[in-house]
């Protein structure tokens, strides 16, 4: 026996976002059915205003309200320290350490030629068009992994002809994690050991 054919659709639609499987996606449509209506309704607004409303930033790529984020209209950031990272959340790990003092810049997302990811799709254009402006050090703190590691050097190449110093995070990331899942610690450490490349 089936789902009734608006349940069989909310699952469906679950299963569409990135690590929900069946079963979750299950999990999530049965949760829904019994949340309050009014919560449903703001749960539905929310997602919608949100997907309305947001945009990336004109500056670092990150997730923006407005023509800027946060962050670019910070004037007490160090606009000569550009950390790239390769997807907007990368962002929320590193501002929990609280030690990061400069701006950031957002690939979304890195390398992958077997799954028809090349330099294009990303925002490395826009990346290299802020390198005029007196920046002094690019960290590069992609995952570290086979695709994270071939994205910093590919843009070490680009980068260090320039006369600018470029470092990656070192310490304390473990080979195949993520940014996202690191404590502060972690982080901390990986950002105060980071080394040229």
């Amino acid at each position: 026996m089936g789902f009734a054919r608006p349940l069989a659709e909310l699952i469906a639609q679950f299963e569409r976002l990135p690590g929900v499987g069946p079963k979750s996606a299950q999990r999530l449509a049965f949760h829904v059915l019994r949340m309050p209506l009014e919560d449903v309704r703001r749960f539905s607004h929310a997602l919608t205003v949100a997907r309305e409303s947001l945009g990336v930033c004109s500056i670092c790529q990150n997730i923006a309200e407005g023509e800027t984020c946060e962050i670019c209209r910070d004037g007490r950031r160090d606009p000569h320290l550009i950390c790239v990272v390769s997807e907007a959340r990368d962002i929320m790990a590193m501002e929990r350490i609280a030690e990061y003092k400069g701006v950031y810049h957002v690939l979304h997302g890195l390398l992958n030629p077997l799954n028809g990811v090349g330099p294009e799709q990303l925002r490395i254009r826009e990346l290299l068009a802020r390198m005029s402006g007196g920046v002094q050090e690019v960290i590069l703190a992609t995952n570290p992994t086979v695709e994270g590691d071939a994205t910093a050097l590919y843009l070490a190449k680009l980068i260090k002809p320039l006369d600018i110093r470029v470092t990656r995070l070192a310490h304390g990331m473990p080979i195949g994690g993520e940014l996202d899942y690191a404590d502060t610690a972690t982080l901390l450490s990986a950002l105060e050991y980071r080394r040229e490349l």
